[in-house]
């Protein structure tokens, strides 16, 4: 059975997060499953466009420890939001139509902060097989 395999273009909004990301070591651009662009770190998930149908469209979601979530959920509600798919994950939905460029580039550090944590407790001797390499958004046999 074939799966069907949805098609997005980043957004001129998203482009402007990709090139903030390309400014902190080692983040790389790379590709979901599903077409999407997403930034990582060491191949961990680092920040991307929100695809579940949950989300708003042109939303961002990055990496965000709960009580930094609860915060910016609380303070800036009209930027910052969670669905319950996302709600049980480390990470924050921003609307990408109110963030300035300040708020992407503090967002994508923090992010890349909690990335590079959890990227450095990975074991050495396992390999991490390329998004290019995956079959289904997981890797070969």
């Amino acid at each position: 059975m074939r799966r069907r395999i949805a098609r997005h273009h980043a957004s001129e909004r998203f482009e402007e997060v990709i090139a903030a990301g390309l400014e902190l070591p080692d983040v790389e651009v790379a590709t979901k499953y599903d077409g999407t662009p997403v930034l990582r770190l060491h191949g961990c998930f680092l920040a991307g466009l929100a695809t579940h149908p949950s989300a708003e469209p042109d939303t961002l979601v990055v990496r965000c420890e709960p009580d930094a979530r609860a915060w910016l959920l609380e303070d800036a509600g009209d930027t910052y939001y969670t669905t319950d798919y996302y709600r049980r994950l480390p990470l924050v939905l921003a609307r990408l139509q109110r963030l300035d460029r300040d708020a992407v580039r503090d967002l994508l550090a923090v992010s890349w902060r909690l990335t590079a944590s959890k990227s450095s407790r990975r074991s050495p001797g396992k390999a991490r097989v390329p998004a290019s390499q995956r079959v289904g958004g997981r890797a070969p046999r």
